[in-house]
């Protein structure tokens, strides 16, 4: 029996030798676009502020950071980062389901290899006098033992079932991919989440400011009317302007609540416990310098990309599969054994019993299923390679958006900052001459709405700033490649 299984084996390395090809197309990772930038005109050295500490630098070909949001410089944001990484059940949703993917891999990959059963049989049996005894003592009353191994194995002599693990292990990889963009989105929108609340809390600061400054310029207003030093018009122009202030509260109140909940779901919290602590804009800091992949190195850093690129293998292997399925298949099968009465004889030398089997099959006639099913599959592949294409233009557009959308944030932001600077000093003016009494008090609380309304919009712009700038990350791929 030893040297059947010996034989066995050897026929079958010899088989497996010659089953070395696989029909279909042998997939080949697409090439990098043929562009070296994103936008039409080459990107400035540095984003526009007038050289102060909110200028950055563009950094051409510098890789991307994995813990990008560590470069903000606000240990509660890196806290929430952590926790949210810990809890998200999206997260680990999609964890989940990467491990699914790579154990029907291992699945899938077992098929190359014989299949081996073992079937063990013991009988006590006592037989009629009138029929004849199976065994060859002719005893009635008898004991029966028997072990069989069967050994089963699809020779891949086309590549079917090599194309087929191709096929799972690329729906892995895109399941991998799949993973690390659940995980760049929920990092993104942490950082987000925390950074717009930072500038919507700032931005209620100045608008309480807003509205207390309105305040007293109406109470002034109505005293001077019943002085007679103001009209009704002049009252009712400061009344408006006070409901204007105050109708800013409640939809910034709105957009506060809105965003604790939603920072409370992806660090996975309820809603009742989402953090309290106040974020500012001031917390945290621009990173001084902002990487900018180069196109070729954005298609393999986007895990958008990738997927998509994972989804064309796949479809590759399906054709290799569809094709594989018109052409012949052949199985071997081996059952070597032992009978007896006697555990102990069982494979001595009249016992053992073996039988080797070879057979070979053809669909002749399927109404054309089977080449309809092989142009399905080419269609799905076209299919898929269009997409990829499509990803590509859309990472390229999403980048050259997000850069061109930083350049004009450094712009509006300078254009703000003096807006916010002349409103300031317009206050200082305004209140040294209320100090030698050369103008009303109405003056200054006039000058210091104009300056808490310039507050508001400085806040606003340096907060689409920070946005941006994790865009840009987001943009490159969120640095999972440098993520061991």
């Amino acid at each position: 029996m030893n040297r059947l299984v010996r034989n066995l084996c050897v026929g079958a390395s010899g088989l497996l030798a010659v089953s070395g090809c696989a029909v279909g197309p042998n997939f080949r990772p697409p090439p990098a676009p043929a562009v070296d930038r994103y936008t039409p005109t080459s990107l400035p050295a540095q984003t526009p502020s007038n050289g102060g500490p909110d200028s950055q630098r563009f950094a051409v070909g510098a890789a991307v950071a994995d813990h990008w949001w560590t470069l903000f410089g606000s240990a509660r944001l890196d806290a929430l980062e952590a926790e949210a990484l810990k809890n998200n059940s999206d997260l680990q949703s999609a964890q989940a389901a990467l491990k699914q993917a790579h154990e029907l891999y291992l699945a899938q990959r077992a098929a190359r290899f014989p299949t081996v059963a073992l079937a063990l049989n013991a009988t006590r049996a006592r037989n009629s006098a009138t029929l004849a005894s199976p065994l060859n003592s002719n005893a009635e009353v008898y004991s029966l033992y028997s072990a069989q191994l069967n050994v089963s194995y699809v020779l891949d002599v086309f590549g079917g079932v090599r194309r087929q693990t191709e096929s799972a292990a690329a729906q892995a990889e895109n399941q991998k991919f799949l993973t690390e963009g659940v995980y760049l989105t929920l990092t993104v929108n942490v950082a987000n989440a925390a950074l717009q609340l930072a500038g919507l809390d700032s931005q209620m600061d100045d608008i309480q400011r807003l509205i207390a400054a309105d305040a007293k310029a109406l109470a002034i207003t109505r005293r001077q009317r019943q002085l007679g030093e103001a009209s009704t018009v002049d009252e009712a122009t400061a009344e408006s302007t006070l409901e204007a202030a105050e109708q800013l509260a409640p939809p910034l109140r709105k957009q506060i609540d809105q965003q604790r909940d939603l920072l409370a779901a992806l660090v996975g919290r309820p809603p009742s416990l989402a953090p309290s602590d106040r974020f500012e804009v001031a917390d945290f800091q621009l990173p001084p310098e902002l990487p900018v992949s180069l196109p070729s190195d954005l298609v393999r850093q986007r895990p958008d990309v990738r997927a998509a690129e994972a989804n064309m293998h796949v479809a590759a292997a399906q054709v290799g599969v569809a094709a594989a399925a018109r052409l012949p298949s052949f199985t071997l099968t081996a059952s070597p054994g032992g009978e007896s009465t006697q555990v102990a004889t069982l494979f001595s030398d009249g016992n053992a019993f073996w039988s080797i089997a070879a057979a070979a099959s053809q669909t002749v006639f399927d109404a054309g299923a089977l080449r309809h099913k092989q142009k399905a599959a080419e269609s799905a592949l076209a299919q898929s390679q269009a997409q990829y294409r499509s990803a590509v233009l859309s990472a390229l557009q999403n980048t050259a958006d997000v850069l061109q959308a930083i350049v004009d944030d450094g712009d509006n932001m300078t254009h703000a900052a003096a807006a916010e600077a002349t409103a300031a000093r317009s206050l200082r003016l305004v209140s040294d001459q209320f100090a030698q009494g050369q103008t009303g008090r109405l003056a200054v609380l006039t000058a210091e709405a104009s300056e808490c309304q310039a507050r508001v919009a400085l806040t606003q712009a340096r907060s689409a700033r920070y946005v941006d700038t994790v865009a840009l990350y987001q943009a490159l791929g969120g640095g999972w490649n440098a993520r061991s």
